[in-house]
């Protein structure tokens, strides 16, 4: 199936906007969200949330419709554009600026302002940038997430290495640390030293690997005047570890390989906390470190998620109410165990850092120094383009002879036009 321009899909859902009616609140209301989750500990969360819901609205239903992530914002905008549109869904941080710009989502301002209790003022403003326009907020972020490194203690004992929060703490938690421990690791022990995020970087999801690495050497992805930096001198250096780490030292899970750091086959991988529910019943211990530094400082990098309600949403009152519930305080306090919040009270808490019962205080302090020095994921208008045209040509990164610097160059050559 060939694919679209995000935009073009975008106009269709605006031509067939219909107007919503009166309040449904005495009526049977049957609600959809779309969600990149699926069965586990994190959707059970969200469905008990939906129960204590419907148990005060008796009328209502709730059910939350898993879309897979590779495939998340791409089959939302054919919901979208189609006869039966979800009510709400969750939006990437990435896709933001073209949601907002759009038109397809709800101004969330007048509820949120005026639901009972619901104490807006501790929303954390710089949190909100990205979903605003001017005074309406299209989506509230309800995980402000950065990106940590899990890592296998087992493996790092057996390899005589010391721990990456030893290192850490000497300040000595480098990317070059991090390359050097994974090579020692898949030396002595025939493991992979290092996974991507999920797995994800040769595929659906550059951006999470690749841009802590970018950033760590003083790269990134693109300013805010639209100038391409993906083939910088930083940028450049950083994809150049990961890539020696793949073909050289052989000690990253390479393309094509499904060893998973869940599994035990990789001794790392980059995550945030919402993946520590896969390492269930490991068969290693394992902890959560900082992510490591480089020569132009902090790599630390923010994933954030925001629910958001769709304007073709023929139930939009009892959307927005449910939202509103949903994003309260006390909720928000429930969702931190894999979701941290934008809600000042709630990450300054002692129930936040004891929220996870997987984590530590101590790891869950990562999760809140993580959000005070990280640098959100890229975005921009023309996401979903810009990601299409460039993943093509990422793809040339992951064979052994890769030219690093002309690939990059390509690629920004390429992207030009859309930034």
């Amino acid at each position: 199936m060939n694919r679209k321009p995000f935009y073009l899909f975008l106009t269709v859902c605006l031509i067939v906007l219909s107007a919503v009616g009166a309040s449904a609140q005495d009526e049977a209301t049957n609600l959809r969200f779309t969600v990149w989750v699926g069965p586990g500990a994190a959707m059970d969360m969200l469905n008990g949330i939906a129960t204590d819901y419907t148990a005060e609205h008796p009328n209502v239903s709730i059910t939350f419709d898993t879309i897979p992530f590779g495939e998340y914002t791409s089959q939302l905008v054919l919901q979208l554009a189609g006869s039966n549109p979800p009510d709400g869904g969750w939006i990437l941080e990435t896709n933001a600026p073209q949601f907002v710009q759009s038109g397809v989502i709800t101004d969330l301002t007048p509820t949120l302002s005026s639901y009972a209790d619901y104490n807006y003022g501790d929303l954390i403003a710089s949190a909100l940038a990205l979903w605003q326009d001017g005074e309406a907020l299209y989506g509230l972020p309800f995980s402000t997430s950065p990106f940590l490194i899990l890592y296998n203690v087992d493996a790092f004992e057996a390899a005589g290495l010391e721990s990456p929060n030893a290192l850490a703490a000497k300040g000595e938690w480098t990317w070059e640390a991090l390359a050097s421990a994974a090579k020692t690791i898949k030396e002595s022990q025939g493991i992979y030293g290092f996974e991507s995020n999920d797995g994800l970087v040769y595929t659906d999801n550059f951006w999470a690997t690749m841009f802590p690495l970018m950033r760590a050497y003083g790269g990134g992805a693109w300013d805010a005047e639209g100038n391409c930096l993906l083939n910088s001198p930083g940028s450049v250096a950083g994809v150049q570890l990961y890539h020696d780490m793949v073909f050289g030292d052989r000690s990253a899970v390479p393309p094509g390989e499904a060893a998973t750091f869940a599994g035990g086959q990789a001794a790392m991988r980059i995550g945030q906390i919402s993946r520590v529910a896969q390492l269930d019943g490991a068969s290693f211990a394992w902890d959560v470190a900082p992510m490591p530094t480089g020569p132009a400082g902090s790599s630390s990098v923010i994933g954030q998620a925001a629910l958001a309600i769709f304007r073709n949403s023929p139930n939009q009152d009892v959307a927005l109410d449910f939202l509103a519930f949903m994003t309260n305080e006390a909720n928000s306090e429930t969702m931190s165990q894999f979701f941290p919040p934008a809600r000042g009270a709630v990450l300054g808490s002692d129930t936040f850092l004891n929220s996870n019962t997987r984590l530590t205080s101590e790891q869950m302090a990562l999760v809140v120094d993580g959000i005070e020095m990280g640098a959100v994921l890229p975005s921009s208008p023309n996401f979903s383009q810009i990601n299409l045209q460039a993943r093509a040509l990422f793809d040339e990164l992951w064979v052994p002879d890769a030219d690093v610097q002309a690939t990059m160059n390509a690629v920004c050559e390429t992207i030009a036009p859309l930034l």
